[in-house]
């Protein structure tokens, strides 16, 4: 009987052979390339994978150590005397070179990664991948605020506090909140592309001083207007100006970007060139990344060392601000391990620490860079690279993430307000708390992904229930450490984030390799040739 092969595909993307032939009698639930079904081409493979995934570990612990290093390091130099501002300049010009290198990757990785993968979807699928994260940034960040005011409620962190016995620590700027989340919407569609890459619009407040001749009417005398008198009184106001973040529009470029994407996902054959040039940009990003990563342990180490060596006296964490200080940690930890993980597991039934785990690298480089943006590229990486999070989904959901879903941000202001009522005597009625919690979920969509952006907009939730502004500097010695909690906790947000979207997006992403191998049994296909291939029916 003369052999008949079953029919099959080869997929050329994951290189594995699909049959729908049932009747073979070997099963298996290993799965070959049909290059090397060998078992000395399976041995190679997986000798490859295996340095592949030490390869990968290592660098991990190398991230982990060097903030123990870094750690160290600044402890010692602040033991064996003080640096000038010259000499913490140059121990920090190895980070700030890891920041050079990592911001230089993400106006690329961002634009390209986002154009390929909206353009592989149709717009129905990319409208309800765009709600379901919103949806998600939403419940997260109020229940982060939530969270706080509780914390802050319970532990009373300022109560019996004296001002005297806070050290103050820099200036407190001049907001206003209308113009915070109106420059938000002027963000969101920048008027010129060029100048997002390297700043967003920010509305500038310019004191503007006036001295006026003000007649003060003498009491003696209510007739008699020579008796009146007058005095000089200056008259301070705020005037709106075009003003610069200095930092990258990354929410106008995503915006772009998804529009972009659209378009060309509906031209077809006429936007392949394009589509094709997107996606090349985009691999060669990652190996460029890959390079760079093995440089990151030296610049986080001198990062977080020339930080601890900038810092004030450690003396201020034995008052008030050191009960402040535990109340937020606390907090955040219990969001970032306890709250989103159930999340996540509520949703995907997955274990969510088994996610946690492959986003390790992020978060050790969260806390190095103090900087959920600059740890694009890595989140990136690690979701779709070690989580098996799609591109497209992954893509979208972590520039989005890093623009306006700030969970610690969130979180770590509505402690801040609580705590700076209490420390000025003031008993917060519930109106006052809801107020917080609208407003400080509000102002953490507004705080960019950057260093210390959560205390600019932090004045924001302070002139909304009538505390004095200037008070936040009473915070401002510990924030450089709770950042890099904070930044970690919304790295975590916004991988978890992208899990649970993926979960619920994957059955409508066209051309998923994991739906083709869904509810598939893996049989041994015989081909003629001599050789075996595992294959699915």
């Amino acid at each position: 009987m003369d052999y008949k092969p079953p029919k099959t595909v080869v997929d050329p993307e994951s290189k594995l052979l699909y049959s729908n032939d049932p009747s073979s009698k070997y099963e298996t639930k290993v799965l070959y390339e049909n290059e090397s079904t060998h078992p000395t081409g399976h041995r190679t493979n997986m000798l490859q994978m295996c340095f592949k995934g030490f390869r990968q570990n290592l660098i991990l612990v190398l991230l982990l150590l060097s903030v123990v290093f870094g750690c160290a390091i600044g402890f010692g130099i602040r033991a064996s005397g003080n640096l000038t501002k010259r000499e913490i300049m140059y121990l920090q010009f190895p980070g700030e070179m890891l920041m050079r290198m990592l911001k230089m990757l993400i106006i690329p990785l961002v634009v390209a990664s986002l154009i390929g993968g909206i353009a592989g979807l149709d717009a129905k699928t990319c409208g309800k991948m765009g709600l379901r994260t919103m949806a998600y940034f939403g419940t997260t960040t109020m229940l982060a605020v939530i969270l706080g005011i509780i914390m802050a409620v319970t532990i009373r962190p300022g109560a019996n506090g004296d001002q005297s016995e806070i050290p103050r620590y820099g200036q407190a700027q001049n907001l206003n909140s209308v113009d915070t989340f109106l420059d938000l919407i002027r963000n969101m569609f920048p008027d010129n592309l060029i100048v997002a890459c390297y700043t967003g619009y920010k509305t500038d407040l310019d004191e503007t001083k006036t001295v006026e001749n003000v007649t003060v009417p003498n009491e003696n005398s209510t007739t008699d207007a020579t008796n009146n008198t007058y005095e000089l009184r200056e008259t301070v106001t705020y005037e709106p100006s075009k003003g610069e973040t200095g930092q990258s529009n990354i929410l106008g470029l995503v915006v772009f970007s998804v529009c972009f994407g659209i378009v060309i996902g509906r031209m077809g054959e006429k936007g392949k060139p394009l589509l094709n040039f997107c996606n090349c940009v985009t691999e060669c990003t990652m190996k460029l990344f890959v390079v760079f990563i093995w440089y990151s342990p030296i610049g986080i180490t001198f990062l977080i060392a020339g930080k601890i060596v900038g810092m004030e006296t450690f003396e201020v964490l034995m008052t008030r601000v050191g009960l402040y200080f535990l109340t937020v940690l606390f907090g955040l930890a219990i969001h970032g391990a306890v709250i989103l993980p159930l999340l996540y597991f509520i949703i995907t039934r997955r274990n969510p620490y088994t996610f946690l785990r492959g986003i390790l690298e992020a978060m050790a480089t969260a806390f190095g860079t103090s900087s959920s943006s600059a740890t694009m590229p890595v989140t990136l990486r690690c979701l779709e690279m070690k989580n098996g999070i799609d591109q497209r989904v992954s893509s979208f959901v972590v520039p989005v993430g890093a623009t306006i879903n700030m969970d610690g941000t969130a979180l770590y202001e509505a402690v801040a307000a609580l705590f700076i009522g209490q420390v000025n005597d003031m008993d917060m009625s519930f109106g006052q708390i809801i107020t917080i919690s609208i407003t400080a979920t509000a102002a953490s969509i507004g705080a960019a992904g950057v260093p210390q952006a959560g205390l600019v907009t932090m004045v924001i939730v302070l002139a909304a229930v009538g505390l004095p502004i200037d008070d936040v500097t009473l915070i401002l010695v510990v924030d450089w450490f709770l950042d890099r909690f904070r930044t970690m906790t919304n790295v975590v947000g916004d991988s978890i984030g992208a899990g649970i979207v993926y979960h619920l997006s994957k059955n409508e992403l066209s051309g998923d390799n994991e739906d083709k191998t869904e509810n598939l049994n893996l049989v041994r296909v015989d081909i003629p040739n001599g050789k075996d291939a595992i294959t699915a029916v």
